[in-house]
């Protein structure tokens, strides 16, 4: 039969057991018995038929029932056909058939596929085009399409280096110069192939140009007061601003803020950029002192610990919404999900945020752990896009597929199995992969042929299998 995690029950029926919402102390204190030490031998015999279904407690199963957990991974035939519909497609680069450009937010999250579905030369060409339209000021565009497609309301750009190439930006968000530094990473991690940083590109290398990104974020997307880093006010990793138009450029209406998704992103940037350095290479700065600031100042200005939550926003002047809006409920998912993935929230707190995700997406019918924000923003606050649609409230795979590895990095593969599994099975229901979906409806929205999502799903189940044949 195919794996559902020892049949747990759906994402939508969890027993919230840290929520403070529909749990009986006889759960509760069975949860605080089931993260006791291993070496009570005797509670975990009795405890194993009730970690299955309570949230972060693989660490209760025995050697004999991760392996039964393992063979159904290996032997589910779902994830053999969507991880080969993705191989299929992630043989282009552009983001969708709604996108002719090739965007390095998504490129980085499919790379990985990218590069068993194509050469690795043909990925680096790819990787490079990114350095030969860098700004002069070290700024790295969203992306890049042929000139003569080039036909969108973009005012476009265009470089010395890259003829033949129109470029964009959206200047609102601050995740393009991060983005670009992890895809390096992943690109020499898989093919450890360390060239690429010594190409040369207009009379600089790819490590420096890289440092020239990291730069351009201090200068130009930094809070001096704060020490992190800055973008508009958009609803989480969204590009879209509050007000009616043409919302991804900065404009006399912008308002500038703080947010966890560009800082988790800069943050990873980093630390990829600190293990990508060669031997005898030398920074401009002490990165490796900024990284751990940053982790502090998240911590302390970001980071609700009575809430469990990363709070939306710092504002740097002014809000755009109205004084008795209370911004502070609203749970973002993408931004927490690459918070988990930078390092900075303990195991204990994942397992807490993971139910957080759990008891908001157990509202929707249609909902996964994909879901942007919950609850959405109204529409009178945010005008340019209604509730439950795109980035406000939409469901998108794009992110959801990113929390299965820390999952199961921390130790919690049933939940990865369980919450992986509804992406997967809409990914076979509609016969391909989407941008994002209606929780209120189930239907795809967006761009078809989307590799954002293929990507993460490749990775996923990547990820899984990883950890199912070493338990084999």
């Amino acid at each position: 039969m195919p794996f559902n995690c020892f049949n747990l029950i759906s994402a939508h029926d969890y027993p919230l057991a840290q929520a403070a919402s529909g749990c009986d102390d006889n759960q509760l204190i069975t949860y605080k018995f089931a993260r006791l030490p291993p070496f009570m031998n005797l509670l975990k015999t009795l405890l194993f038929s009730i970690a299955l279904t309570i949230p972060g407690i693989l660490l209760a199963q025995s050697p004999a029932s991760q392996k039964e957990l393992a063979r159904q991974i290996m032997t589910d035939s779902r994830l053999d056909t969507v991880e080969a519909r993705a191989l299929r497609l992630l043989t282009g680069f552009t983001a969708g058939t709604s996108y002719g450009e090739i965007w390095i937010r998504d490129f980085n999250t499919f790379i990985a596929g990218s590069l068993r579905a194509r050469s690795k030369e043909e990925v680096k060409d790819k990787l490079l085009l990114f350095f030969k339209i860098q700004g002069k000021d070290g700024n790295i565009p969203d992306g890049a399409i042929h000139t003569d497609q080039a036909h969108v309301g973009y005012q476009y750009l265009y470089s010395e280096l890259a003829p033949g190439w129109a470029i964009h930006k959206n200047t609102v968000e601050t995740d393009q110069e991060s983005s670009l530094i992890q895809a390096v990473k992943k690109y020499i991690d898989i093919t450890g192939d360390k060239s690429i940083l010594t190409d040369t590109i207009g009379g600089r290398t790819v490590m420096q140009r890289m440092e020239d990104a990291m730069n351009y974020i201090l200068k130009n997307r930094w809070s001096v007061k704060y020490g992190l880093v800055t973008g508009a006010t958009t609803v989480d990793w969204g590009d879209v601003q509050t007000q009616h138009g043409w919302g991804v450029v900065i404009n006399d209406k912008t308002k500038w803020a703080i947010d966890i998704y560009d800082n988790a992103m800069f943050l990873m940037a980093i630390h990829d950029f600190l293990a990508m350095r060669p031997a005898g290479y030398k920074a401009s700065r002490y990165w490796g002192d900024i990284a751990i600031g940053m982790k502090i100042r998240v911590r302390n200005h970001l980071w609700d610990a009575k809430a469990g939550k990363y709070i939306p926003h710092i504002y740097l002047d002014g809000s755009p919404f109205s004084p008795l809006f209370n911004e502070k409920q609203i749970l973002y998912f993408g931004g927490t999900i690459c918070a988990i993935k930078a390092g900075l929230n303990t195991p204990k707190e994942i397992v807490d945020i993971n139910n957080q995700f759990l008891k908001a997406v157990s509202r929707e019918k249609y909902a996964t752990i994909g879901l942007t924000v919950y609850p959405p923003y109204p529409l009178e606050e945010f005008p340019n896009m209604p509730p439950f649609t795109y980035q406000n409230g939409g469901d998108w795979t794009w992110f959801g597929g990113r929390m299965i590895t820390p999952l199961i990095e921390n130790n919690m593969v049933s939940e990865a199995c369980t919450e992986l599994s509804p992406m997967i099975d809409r990914v076979l229901k509609n016969k391909g992969f989407f941008e994002w979906y209606d929780v209120k409806t189930g239907e795809p929205k967006g761009s078809g042929d989307f590799r954002g999502e293929a990507g993460v799903l490749y990775e996923a189940i990547t990820s899984l299998r990883n950890w199912a044949l070493k338990r084999m």
